[in-house]
């Protein structure tokens, strides 16, 4: 009887941690639709170790598992789930009962499908003035400098053998996790899965992308071994220091503290993972990135709007290595001149 007891109390301590976890607040605010998940948790033939990630909204358990005959709640009823978990199944080996009890856990997000659906379009845009300077202003300012700065210092041993590994100037690894969360100050609150699985099922612009993001996301936690309830980030499923995407994660993160794991939101495995993300994008050490220019149809020079008018810039292969983190010509410079403000603040002082 004591057993029993015991074993009752540690399944509603479960459902409650979930439940909070599943209901994250921050810069989205989210809707949990068809009240609280079911989840009836049960000893997993093998049993895999649970980890803890920061900011993830759970405590850690040890042992946990997700079980169901079929799916229930929020995406009961959705054909489409089915279909994806079958998916899993044939191609990958899940468990039909994990995933169906998996799923019974998610919660639609009535934020994210409001951000991944923008209003539609009313003709041509043209640039706005100013549009640059505006953009330029909420990265390059003195906070960004000064925690660039001392983000490098706390990290320099691993900052210098990444750009030693990897042969990316460390100023770029740096600003690159400047500009996407503050130097970690800003992981993102929203549940990954729940993101995830919202934008797969609940929104038609990039579904299939969201959808191949999902299955990616599983398959890493599977790799990796935690709880695919406890992972947050931002609302379109990026995670970590660096925002990387599940596929990005599976494909580039690297364990560069030699602990065992891959954890992003560890800051010495996040500096190696970004410098690998740079290293097979094509990145050229001690190479150029862009310099002013005078206007020109060439492909090469681009058009940035300031409140004085236009500046120009001639655009090196490392600049495109930086678009291909985020394919913005404004947020490729706002990372170069980031990169560059932090450089010389560090070297200076």
């Amino acid at each position: 009887m004591v057993t029993l007891h015991k074993h009752l109390l540690k399944s509603v301590v479960f459902i409650l941690l979930t439940g909070c976890a599943s209901s994250p607040t921050g810069q989205h605010s989210e809707t949990v639709a068809n009240g609280q998940p079911q989840i009836t948790p049960i000893k997993p033939d093998a049993p895999i170790s649970v980890q803890s990630y920061p900011n993830s909204n759970s405590t850690n358990l040890g042992v946990q598992h997700y079980y169901g005959e079929r799916v229930t709640g929020t995406y009961g009823q959705s054909l489409a789930v089915q279909g994806f978990i079958q998916q899993m199944v044939q191609k990958h080996g899940f468990s039909e009962a994990y995933l169906n009890g998996l799923f019974s856990t998610a919660h639609r997000l009535d934020a994210v499908i409001k951000l991944e659906s923008p209003e539609p379009s009313t003709g041509p845009q043209k640039p706005h003035l100013g549009s640059w300077a505006r953009y330029r202003s909420k990265f390059l300012t003195e906070a960004h400098i000064n925690n660039g700065v001392q983000f490098w210092r706390n990290n320099a041993a691993a900052v210098t053998r990444a750009s030693n590994t990897y042969g990316v100037d460390p100023e770029y690894i740096i600003a690159i996790i400047g500009v996407e969360t503050y130097f970690g100050k800003n992981f993102g609150k929203t549940s990954i899965f729940d993101a995830l699985t919202t934008l797969s099922f609940d929104t038609y612009r990039r579904s299939k992308f969201f959808m191949s993001e999902l299955e990616n996301f599983l398959l890493m936690t599977r790799e990796e071994g935690f709880d695919p309830r406890q992972p947050v980030g931002s609302w379109a499923g990026a995670m970590g220091y660096g925002q990387f995407m599940p596929s990005s994660f599976r494909r580039l993160a690297v364990d560069f503290d030699n602990n065992g794991r891959r954890d992003i939101w560890d800051p010495e495995d996040a500096i190696g993972s970004v410098a690998h993300y740079f290293s097979r994008s094509g990145w050229q050490l001690h190479s150029p990135v862009t310099y002013p220019a005078r206007p020109a149809n060439d492909e090469n020079v681009i058009e940035l709007s300031s409140y004085q008018g236009s500046e120009y810039w001639r655009v090196h292969p490392n600049f495109k290595v930086i678009k291909k983190y985020n394919n913005s010509n404004k947020y490729a410079m706002a990372v170069h001149q980031l990169a560059q403000a932090i450089k010389q603040r560090f070297k200076g002082g």
